[in-house]
């Protein structure tokens, strides 16, 4: 499935993105000894423990790449024992029969490579037509690996056969209104995702940055670097547990200072102050973190149910959204947070909430019933006891709407996603919503969907089958007869 998206910013990106460096072995040997690759504790497996150490120990005792090998065979004749009877064992054997240590020692009398056409050679490579071939590739690859200032990227957190990693998705605008999607690389990342915001704080020097936070199944935020290919750990950890292992079973976890205790469930970068994450967890509380410090800097717990989702307000930055199980909608300060807020009490459980980027005032909150509620905090009470009547209530989905989005350009036009397999664009004006379009993508259960900045009416959609969509809504006639002098507008307009 996939869980969560996001638009990366038009040349955010770099064009050539780095490859990352292999630990070193000092790296490994630490991530050892730490447990960070110690899985036996959550398998319940220690009683190979001692066994594996052996293992460990007899490959050390072996230098080179062929030593090497030959201690991974034994290993896995070691392994085989326990599982397939001697098929290992076998090729275990056989290895040792060939007596690689030895290979390149020949007896001199020997000719390896006969006089024929293998003795051909060309005058320049570019005469070769095996190189020249092989040039071709080459360039091809290197051009599907560039990221052009045009291209648009898109992230998102996808799971398949209890594997999660994170896609990054280039978009391509061809000619004739055509387009092309392909995976520009992946990460493979540690727990079930979540939730993620991509920033550009740059947390490892210069101006900006290009990264992903991550919110999952585990009480810490990763941040990933999305201009490392084949990177194996994040480039920063928000909370999360101290590891300590035993061997007399698990022990009640201790957690970092400040950290969330239970999953992340919602994550908010704020814009405006580009140092700030706001996240919401299952613990019921809403922390705001400085991720240029890596610490938390803020926790509230204004909540009595777990916290589903927060947003910042595009207009007034230090304001903060954050709905609950709990069946309402809180919105705080930042600049005093021990302020109790605004509340508003809704019908059913908070899936999604959305400011809306062309007003400071109004905001939407998407519930599991299936509808969708808006509300102006203009109208709101300062009396807790006293009910603040929505905007509109809209009954748009059959099943949880989990999803929504603003569109960024074009005022009144919001999209929502639902469990009920739909997608369906809205036309808020004068508080009284349309429908102005319906898709089944072939999402299944949409899970995520967001409109791009750059290409504003370009829809992400990802849901419980795994496969990324993008919805050109301007293809749609009652979208482009209402919104489509819109379209020119590549940024919000200001309020």
């Amino acid at each position: 499935m996939i869980s969560a998206i996001a638009w990366v910013p038009k040349g955010a990106a770099k064009a050539e993105p780095i490859v990352a460096e292999l630990p070193s072995k000092e790296e490994i040997e630490e991530m050892i000894k730490s447990g960070a690759l110690d899985r036996s504790e959550d398998n319940g497996d220690n009683g190979s423990e001692d066994e594996d150490e052996d293992m460990v120990a007899e490959a050390e005792k072996q230098t080179g790449d062929v030593a090497q090998a030959l201690a991974v065979a034994d290993a896995l004749g070691k392994t085989s024992k326990n599982k397939s009877g001697t098929q290992l064992e076998d090729l275990t054997d056989g290895l040792k029969e060939l007596d690689m240590e030895n290979y390149d020692e020949e007896d001199d009398g020997i000719e390896l490579f006969s006089k024929g056409l293998g003795d051909l050679y060309y005058p320049s490579n570019e005469m070769d037509p095996f190189l020249k071939d092989q040039d071709d590739d080459d360039s091809e690859e290197v051009e599907d690996m560039t990221i052009r200032p045009m291209d648009s990227v898109i992230v998102c957190a996808r799971t398949e056969d209890d594997v999660s990693h994170l896609e990054v998705w280039i978009y391509e605008d061809l000619d004739e209104g055509d387009s092309n999607m392909y995976v520009h690389h992946d990460v493979i990342i540690s727990a079930f995702p979540l939730c993620t915001a991509w920033l550009d704080c740059p947390i490892r020097g210069g101006e900006k940055g290009n990264f992903v936070a991550v919110g999952s199944m585990e009480p810490s935020i990763e941040i990933w670097d999305l201009d490392i290919i084949d990177e194996v750990q994040p480039c920063l950890v928000l909370g999360g547990t101290v590891e300590k292992k035993t061997k007399k079973g698990k022990k009640k976890p201790k957690y970092k200072d400040g950290s969330h205790t239970g999953a992340v469930l919602g994550l908010a970068w704020n814009k405006e102050y580009r140092n700030i994450l706001a996240s919401a967890s299952a613990d019921k509380q809403v922390k705001i973190w400085d991720v240029a410090a890596g610490k938390c800097n803020i926790t509230m717990e204004h909540h009595e149910g777990k916290v589903q989702a927060v947003a910042w307000n595009h207009h007034v930055p230090q304001v903060l959204l954050s709905g609950s199980f709990d069946r309402s909608v809180v919105m705080k300060d930042g600049r005093v947070p021990t302020h109790s807020g605004f509340k508003w009490s809704v019908t059913a459980e908070v899936e999604c909430l959305a400011w809306d980027p062309h007003t400071e005032y109004s905001f939407v909150v998407s519930l599991e019933d299936g509808t969708i509620r808006g509300y102006d905090i203009r109208a709101a009470k300062s009396d807790p006891s006293s009910e603040s009547k929505p905007s509109f209530t809209l009954h748009a989905h059959d099943k949880a709407a989990c999803t929504l989005s603003y569109n960024p350009a074009a005022p009144n036009l919001l999209a929502t996603g639902s469990m009920d397999k739909m997608v369906k664009l809205w036309d808020l004006s004068n508080n009284q919503p349309s429908c102005v379009a319906s898709k089944n993508p072939k999402a299944g259960a949409v899970f995520s969907i967001a409109f791009s900045q750059d290409n504003p009416f370009c829809l992400a959609i990802g849901g419980s089958k795994g496969k990324l969509g993008v919805w050109d809504t301007l293809t749609e006639t009652a979208v482009s007869g209402k919104f489509g002098n819109y379209s020119q507008q590549p940024n919000r307009p200001k309020a």
